[in-house]
């Protein structure tokens, strides 16, 4: 027998327009997208004077941002979305005079080249103060840390890279711990052949390749857990 499959539906966006389309941008704010549990727990870092990191920012919290700190920029790290979350993001940002910038990177993933350099360019076009966010704030947010120290704050590589850690609830156990594993792979190259970060992304660093070595790597230590837990 074929198992068919079910065709996925794409999401419609909520009118804020109307009352019900409102309350609804709210439920998948606070509901679907876990909202709840960062009404009390914003994991809201200054990084420098100028940047601060977060998890995904309420209205109520954007309009404090702008009120208190000053925020004239805001990194959306999550990329566009239908979502109420950014649905409301985006609205907030318009009457705090706010701009929000959408630029998409994966906790699950290597970076990409043209992505890296996007970053580099970026932290130099914003308006300061800025906050970058993007859900959990500890490793989409924690990646463009690390590369916000490196480019615009120039610090060493090693200060750099402690933006992922587990003081902002970055896990490098799981499959997140790709993005240390591609630092890693940098220092460890650095050790043997000394070379300026940039030089190395845009020379010798194969982005499938150190996804493969994670990946490989990631599959031999979970092999292991289960045979221990078996035992």
């Amino acid at each position: 027998m074929v198992k068919l499959r079910k065709r996925k539906v794409p999401h419609v966006a909520a009118d804020l327009s109307t009352p019900e389309g409102r309350a609804r941008a709210r439920r998948e704010l606070i509901w679907s997208d876990h909202g709840f549990l960062r009404a009390r727990f914003q994991n809201l870092h200054q990084i420098s004077p100028e940047m601060w990191r977060s998890n995904q920012p309420s209205p109520r919290q954007i309009e404090a941002h702008a009120r208190e700190r000053g925020i004239k920029t805001i990194l959306n790290l999550r990329g566009v979305s239908t979502r109420g979350y950014y649905l409301l993001e985006k609205e907030a940002c318009a009457a705090s005079g706010i701009e929000l910038v959408d630029f998409q990177v994966f906790s699950r993933d290597t970076p990409t080249v043209e992505t890296i350099f996007a970053a580099r360019d970026l932290f130099e076009r914003i308006q300061y103060p800025a906050l970058m966010h993007c859900k959990s704030g500890a490793d989409r947010a924690g990646i463009m840390s690390v590369f916000y120290k490196l480019f615009r704050q120039e610090v060493p590589f090693d200060e750099a890279t402690e933006q992922l850690s587990l003081k902002y609830l970055h896990v490098k156990q799981g499959k997140t711990g790709m993005l240390d594993y591609f630092f890693e792979t940098y220092r460890r190259f650095n050790q043997a052949t000394p070379k300026p970060f940039l030089d190395w992304v845009k020379e010798d660093y194969d982005r499938l390749a150190v996804k493969a070595a994670f990946l490989e790597t990631f599959e031999s230590r979970l092999n292991i857990d289960r045979l221990l837990r078996r035992e």
